[in-house]
């Protein structure tokens, strides 16, 4: 299993929408990616609802992590997260889903799941489709824009090279132009 981001490299987003529990997500995620000058970029896009921060998220070859900030006085028996082939739900029970949305990607749902811990609930989905590049948890809302998935797709790249090539460092690789699809280059991903 590939590491996880730092808290201060998860990415963000911005949607302008209505929000059933305004303290129960927060997201706060930032993008690491390489570009062509050998810089690295750390780009921020927030993704609210009713101006309040939603969740962070990051991603590996083989999972999508998100992470929610809980909301204070709630017991943490009352929380829930229902994690379907191609749907997440997340809320406190007796109450409308706070999450109730189509994921970008289907998931395995037998290595998919949740945690809470520190305030935190820690949802991490196994992506069907190992190295597939993911612009956003959520289907159609709070894409990365082309340039920030071109940099995403580039550092799951070089994470393909090194999981694929433990012996070598890649830490100073760089792509120029367009990355390929970590997913299928050179004949795809090999099977464990």
């Amino acid at each position: 299993m590939s590491e996880k981001l730092a808290p201060e490299k998860r990415h963000s987003f911005i949607h302008n929408g209505l929000s059933f529990f305004p303290l129960f997500l927060h997201l706060d995620v930032l993008l690491f990616g390489v570009c062509d000058f050998k810089v690295y970029f750390f780009v921020v896009i927030f993704f609210f609802f009713s101006g309040e921060k939603v969740f962070e998220w990051d991603q590996t070859l083989e999972e999508v992590n998100i992470y929610i900030n809980l909301p204070p006085n709630v017991h943490f028996k009352q929380f829930y997260c229902k994690i379907q082939s191609k749907h997440i739900e997340v809320g406190i029970k007796g109450n409308p889903p706070y999450l109730n949305h189509d994921l970008f990607s289907p998931v395995k749902t037998d290595s998919s799941f949740w945690t809470l811990e520190d305030d935190i609930m820690h949802i991490t989905l196994q992506k069907r489709d190992k190295g597939q590049t993911w612009s956003s948890p959520i289907l159609g809302q709070g894409q990365l824009d082309p340039h920030s998935t071109d940099l995403e797709q580039k550092r799951l790249m070089l994470q393909r090279f090194q999981e694929e090539n433990p012996g070598f460092d890649f830490s100073q690789a760089q792509f120029t132009g367009s990355c390929p699809d970590p997913r299928t280059f050179m004949g795809g991903i090999r099977s464990d």
